[in-house]
């Protein structure tokens, strides 16, 4: 992303939160990257984006600028962090858009705090922790310990490292995010219940099987029924399965910001 217009530190359940925000106007749109993520792991999807409304990328406990505390991480704390943050920021109601690890935490905050979420899109997310593939739950079980020093040869950690508070903390970081990866979780009677208008969007050959995502979008009320012949769509929910991307290049694909803004307003 470009150098931010304003940034800050948001002091939420005894963090302080690394926030920075570009463009104005609209809708606060509210970005939550993915796992070992940071602010800019959006890129030009961000920077499209904000060339239409303001756009505010945040930074997870322990991720970039924002330090470590004493806690585990689990998706419920995360979703209580996206809402304090909004709340700091004087924001009562917010678009929120989460990529992966980032697409939970949107997921669980919407869920929480419904009133304080317009719209939603979440970007390779399952709601099921058996939604992913059964391999990548087995590369998930050795995300821990054991690979930190090979993590710290990564594009990844020079990444994190670059703006860093405290470069210690980054075998707890990955500890952290292993523990969560592995956490068992099934939130279909919540999503079920979602009223707030949500876009799913995946790639073709995403972390996830298609069909899962199909039945992501039923439980919102999707994909049930035919349109008719007005052409309106049955319910305000959406679902993008892009071709030809994968989980770690979808947030890349060149058409998503239009569809975005299609969808966000």
């Amino acid at each position: 992303m470009t150098t931010p217009s304003t940034s800050g530190y948001a002091p939420v359940n005894g963090m302080e939160i690394y926030w920075e925000s570009h463009g104005a106007g609209g809708t606060p749109l509210v970005l939550v990257h993915p796992g070992f993520g940071l602010a800019s792991s959006f890129g030009q999807l961000a920077r499209q984006l904000s060339v239409r409304r303001q756009v505010i990328a945040v930074e997870l406990q322990a991720h970039g600028h924002t330090r470590d505390i004493d806690r585990p991480f689990s998706y419920q704390a995360f979703g209580d962090d996206i809402a304090g943050v909004l709340a700091h920021l004087g924001i009562d109601r917010a678009d929120l858009l989460g990529y992966s690890l980032g697409g939970g935490v949107c997921l669980r905050a919407v869920i929480q705090y419904p009133e304080r979420v317009r719209r939603v899109v979440l970007v390779s997310t399952p709601y099921r922790s058996d939604g992913w593939f059964s391999d990548v739950r087995d590369q998930m079980a050795l995300v821990g310990p054991g690979i930190v020093d090979q993590l710290t040869q990564s594009p990844v950690y020079a990444a994190w490292v670059a703006v860093a508070p405290d470069i210690g903390a980054f075998p707890s970081l990955v500890t952290k995010t292993g523990d969560l990866v592995r956490e068992a979780y099934d939130w279909t009677d919540e999503v079920s219940r979602l009223r707030v208008p949500t876009m799913l969007v995946y790639g073709d050959a995403d972390s996830m099987p298609p069909a899962h995502c199909a039945e992501f979008f039923a439980l919102l009320g999707g994909g049930l029924r035919d349109a008719g012949w007005d052409g309106a769509p049955p319910t305000p929910m959406r679902l993008a399965i892009l071709p030809g991307r994968t989980h770690y290049d979808v947030a890349a694909a060149p058409e998503l910001a239009t569809m975005l803004d299609g969808f966000l307003g």
